[in-house]
């Protein structure tokens, strides 16, 4: 090697040392914290420790959800599937414990997917996958003893939801299914704190207020040998439960609204289809929720534990009446007469007298096109009180033309002001309440802006149907099929105006209109309190596990209706006259009205293809409202004949008025609760009703 070369060596050498060196410093300096707690990590074992959820109360202290320990038999889905056999031998050898077919294990440990038919795993891969729920001790006892001989397989207690009330307010309350891998990432709370057998709320207020109700999960650290064996506790951070939740729901009122809807139904189905519904009991002060019921409903617990491809297809068809579906807050429907108020305040605050009469013929001729009153009677010239009363359509009719006239009809010049329309906006209809439950619809309050924009949306679909007609019709039914293909076209050419036949439908709630029962209910609820629009709300409160009021949840007030305080007065004046010698007498006609005075409104809306669906909306007491109160039927027929008695079977329960248990008033001063339940330090709750 020349001279040349040992340099070269040299300088390689020295090189290689100082990379060492480098690396060296490197470990031992910037990277020391690291390898430390790597090394800690050799001897500690961290333990995450679940909260214990907190429960559900209503008003009085009734629990509506509460908390039960179960054992529980669960797979390590990566464990499992990393077998030679897919975990075959194992879930055999488990199947014969359990006394539980291998095929449903199997099936059990499948994760979910859009083509995966259920019983399958709802969760992350990454928690134990529940296969058996609510198994006896001693089966528990065999599998943790046997360890060995179930690898991947543990037994252990689980807190799981319990419903002591069963399928009532189901909706409301919602359910619990296990945190998914999308959750994990998405949520931080959630994977600071992930315990392997966490779940999350899915529906109703476990959903709303999952972070209240979940609590802060504990952290217990052990030292442990080499050997794997725990030798002590290094640290013991003890879980925090969930908070309770106070609800303004009243368990009794609720299960008197629940059975007034079932029967009611039933009673209207030999004639109605009466399909499903809803009804809602507001505290007209506060907005608060004392009872909200929505038929068909389902019982949250067949969550647990899995649920089967049958039972998951019921809880979403058509046949079944979708019962995940709350009618309350997501169904959308035409209100029929009982828009009739908003259109009254419309009218009186651009011109219309409240103390001018108005003709009430048995029909109207407006644009060419008549327009007749329900059955066809007219009531002479009446004042807007006596409108309101006997609900006539005409004089309403005239309102909405007019009113449309006004605006410039097919062509207005500038900005039209859509009285109606912003009328009913001010009322809270067309957007969501702010209710404290998920998936609200907001409805519709259609005006000349969304007809252009729905021509804009449909347009391409009605100029083909316009050129092509609709053949599939003609085979069976030529007539129509001409008819449809020339509405077609004329929705193609001329579809973005806004008609005066429209115009008519909106001013008695038909037509386009949609509204939700909750929407309607508010509504009224502002006429009864003097014009103030709250915000609805079905929890009152959150406290701690032991007893600490944590907040108390004010009323939030969303607005004011847009009118004077004279018209609502007057609305005030002419609803309680409704059930006394108006549409809704025939329900009221032996209720001691002298005692709790009745104000309301009764509707039956026309749609398409369907039925006619039965309306009432009403408040009590007229002369100092608490409570407010809607009914609502699906195909039901009409308002006073099906959904008013409905409303008064309610009635008859808050006051107890009725007969047998209905004797007994659900609320002995026939008010709201003022008062909190107490919750004891220990967690144990001391109800307002003994």
């Amino acid at each position: 090697m020349g001279r040349a070369g040992l340099v070269i060596a040299q300088v390689l050498v020295v090189a290689l040392f100082a990379v060492l060196g480098a690396r060296l410093w490197y470990l031992q300096v910037p990277m020391a914290d690291h390898y430390r707690d790597l090394a800690v990590a050799n001897h500690h074992q961290r333990l995450v420790v679940p909260a214990t959820r907190g429960q559900i109360l209503d008003a009085a202290g009734r629990p509506l959800v509460s908390n039960r320990t179960e054992l529980v038999v669960s797979a390590d889905y990566h464990e499992i599937m990393g077998m030679k056999d897919g975990g075959e031998k194992v879930l055999t050898d488990l199947s014969e414990t359990l006394d539980v077919p291998v095929e449903e294990l199997r099936q059990r440990m499948r994760l979910c997917g859009p083509e995966v038919e259920r019983p399958c795993w709802p969760g992350s891969p990454y928690q134990p996958v529940t296969l058996a729920e609510d198994i006896d001790p001693a089966i528990a006892l065999q599998i943790m003893e046997s360890s060995d001989d179930y690898p991947g397989i543990t037994a252990q207690a689980h807190a799981v939801r319990e419903y002591p009330n069963g399928a009532e307010a189901g909706q409301i309350l919602g359910y619990l299914q296990p945190v998914t891998q999308e959750e994990l990432e998405a949520r931080e709370e959630l994977r600071t704190q992930f315990t392997g057998i966490d779940q999350v709320g899915r529906d109703g207020l476990e959903a709303i207020y999952d972070s209240e109700l979940r609590g802060t999960a504990g952290e217990r650290t052990f030292g442990v040998n080499n050997h794997g064996e725990v030798m002590d506790v290094i640290a013991d951070r003890p879980p925090r439960a969930g908070m309770h939740i106070i609800t303004h729901l009243d368990t009794r009122v609720q299960k008197i609204a629940e059975e007034a809807l079932a029967s009611g139904m039933k009673a209207a189905r030999p004639r109605y289809k009466a399909d499903s519904g809803a009804a809602i009991v507001l505290d007209v002060r506060t907005g608060g929720i004392v009872a909200m019921a929505s038929l068909p409903t389902y019982d949250p617990a067949i969550w647990q534990g899995g649920i089967d491809q049958e039972t998951f297809d019921e809880l979403l068809s058509a046949e079944a009446g979708e019962p995940l579906l709350s009618r309350a807050v997501q169904g959308q429907y035409p209100p029929g007469s009982t828009f009739k108020v908003s259109s009254l305040s419309a009218a009186v605050e651009n011109g219309y007298s409240l103390r001018s009469t108005y003709a009430c013929p048995g029909s109207v001729n407006l644009a060419g096109q008549n327009y007749a009153n329900y059955a066809g009677g007219g009531h002479g010239t009446i004042s807007l009180h006596k409108a309101i009363v006997v609900s006539c359509n005409t004089v309403f009719y005239n309102f909405g033309y007019q009113l449309w006239v006004k605006d410039g009809g097919l062509e207005p010049e500038g900005e039209p002001k859509e009285a109606m329309s912003e009328m009913a906006r001010g009322y809270g209809f067309g957007a969501p309440t702010g209710i404290d439950l998920p998936y609200e619809t907001g409805g519709r309050i259609p005006d000349r802006e969304w007809k252009r924009t729905f021509w804009e949306e449909t347009r391409e679909n009605n100029c083909r149907r316009g050129e092509e007609g609709y053949p599939e019709v003609a085979k069976t039914n030529p007539s129509h099929a001409s008819y449809l293909k020339r509405l077609a076209y004329e929705q193609c050419v001329e579809g973005f105006q806004w008609r005066a036949g429209e115009a008519v439908n909106f001013s008695i709630g038909q037509g386009d209109v949609l509204v939700s029962p909750l929407q309607l209910v508010r509504a009224y609820s502002a006429i009864a309190n003097g014009g103030t629009l709250y915000e609805p709300r079905v929890a009152r409160a959150l406290v701690s596990a032991d007893g600490e009021v944590v907040q108390e949840i004010e009323p939030v007030v969303a607005g004011k209706v847009p009118v004077k305080d004279e018209t609502i007065r007057y609305l005030q004046d002419a609803l309680e006259e409704v059930t006394k010698s108006g549409t809704g007498r025939g329900a009221f006609a032996d209720f001691p009205q002298d005692k709790v005075s009745i104000a309301g409104k009764t509707g039956s809306a026309d749609a398409q293809n369907r039925q006619v669906s039965s309306w009432f909306v009403s408040y009590a007491p007229a002369d100092d409202p608490q409570f407010a109160v809607v009914v609502f039927v699906s195909q039901g027929g009409t308002g006073g004949t099906t959904s008013a008695p409905i409303a008064r079977k309610i009635y008859d329960g808050i006051y107890g008025f009725g007969e047998g248990d209905a004797a007994e008033p659900a609320l002995p001063d026939g008010r709201p609760r003022a008062e909190l339940p107490t919750v004891r330090p220990d967690g144990s709750i001391d109800p307002l009703d003994r």
